[in-house]
């Protein structure tokens, strides 16, 4: 297992149908899609095998119907696999008692769903709070860490308002910040923002964003909107029919597909605002030469000098140490790369 995984999924399974255990022992927990379809059951998540890294962002895509919710609450015991393992820092969540899941889901993970949820009754001090009223902690201790919270996603002053007395924003802002307020080493996140209009939608990933940047949290965030998951990925896995069919980082997932399906998904993806100077450079040429870029700079920074220029690029890294070249010929071929089938 890998020692950095917060989260560690094994051959996960979850089969919907009669006697799901039974029919995957007697195919030793490997059946084809002909004996699924055949048996009459309905293959949410197909061997899933993934680690969660600590303090990444890993974004789950994939069509409706392709797993990624159901995987996700796999991760956390919210539905329980048909066949597998989850590892959560290293123990055998589904060997958990109910006591231990319980104590681990108040206090390790952080849940947000794309409904808010918020309870209508309570203010948003109150809603913020409601975790930590479920933990015990008297009322002013629980008060103080929800202001904290509130001030944390940009909602000071508004503590005493109701759920009615806010935007679509506002509410999903607190729905973070309940989520926070028990400071949780995991978050999970399922399509948050889905139901925001286009601005409010990327306003909250700015806001994702810098929360991050300052707690960060290991995360599992699921969407089906790519622009979203290469704005806050650090990885991403792309899910078809209930298997993983591909993880890796957005660069990766861009220039090597590893099937037609992820070639298909990614294809509408502007490669200048996600590829740099190291995903397109060349490896073998260490030359140093006289113009350098930065192997982090996006295509769209570099693209109009080395186009407009006939010399060879340095790329270096951040010691200044030079760990490849660019060239015009590299950056067309990356700005107009022919489909694989073509």
């Amino acid at each position: 297992m890998n020692k950095e995984a917060k989260i560690s999924c094994k051959n996960i399974w979850k089969l919907y149908g009669e006697a799901p255990e039974k029919f995957l022992k007697n195919t030793n927990n490997n059946p084809t899609t002909e004996e699924i379809k055949k048996n009459n059951y309905i293959p949410a998540v197909r061997d899933a095998s993934i680690d969660v890294n600590t303090g990444e962002i890993l974004v789950i895509m994939g069509l409706s119907g392709s797993g990624k919710s159901t995987l996700l609450r796999c991760m956390s015991k919210l539905i329980e696999p048909t066949h597998g393992q989850v590892f959560f820092e290293g123990n055998d969540l589904l060997k958990a008692s109910e006591k231990e899941l319980i104590d681990i889901r108040r206090h390790k993970m952080g849940m947000v769903f794309q409904h808010f949820a918020l309870l209508p009754h309570r203010t948003v001090l109150q809603n913020v709070a409601f975790p930590l009223e479920v933990q015990g902690q008297e009322i002013q201790k629980r008060e103080e860490r929800a202001k904290d919270v509130i001030k944390l996603v940009g909602l000071e002053g508004r503590e005493k308002y109701y759920p009615r007395e806010l935007s679509g924003g506002q509410q999903q802002r607190v729905g973070l910040a309940r989520s926070l307020a028990v400071e949780p080493d995991v978050w999970f996140l399922d399509e948050p923002f889905s139901a925001l209009d286009p601005l409010i939608r990327k306003e909250m990933q700015n806001e994702f964003l810098r929360l991050q940047s300052m707690l960060k949290k290991t995360i599992v965030f699921i969407t089906h909107d790519f622009d979203e998951a290469i704005r806050l990925a650090d990885r991403i896995a792309i899910m078809y029919e209930g298997l993983i069919v591909q993880v890796g980082t957005p660069e990766e997932l861009i220039t090597k597909p590893a099937t037609d399906y992820v070639a298909e998904f990614t294809k509408d993806i502007p490669r200048s605002k996600l590829l740099n100077a190291e995903s397109i450079m060349n490896e073998k040429d260490k030359k140093p030469y006289e113009n350098k870029v930065n192997y982090s700079d996006k295509i769209e920074k570099i693209a109009s000098k080395v186009l407009k220029s006939e010399s060879i690029f340095s790329v270096v890294d951040d010691n200044k140490e030079v760990i490849g070249s660019l060239s015009k010929k590299e950056l067309i071929k990356a700005l107009f790369a022919e489909d694989k089938n073509e």
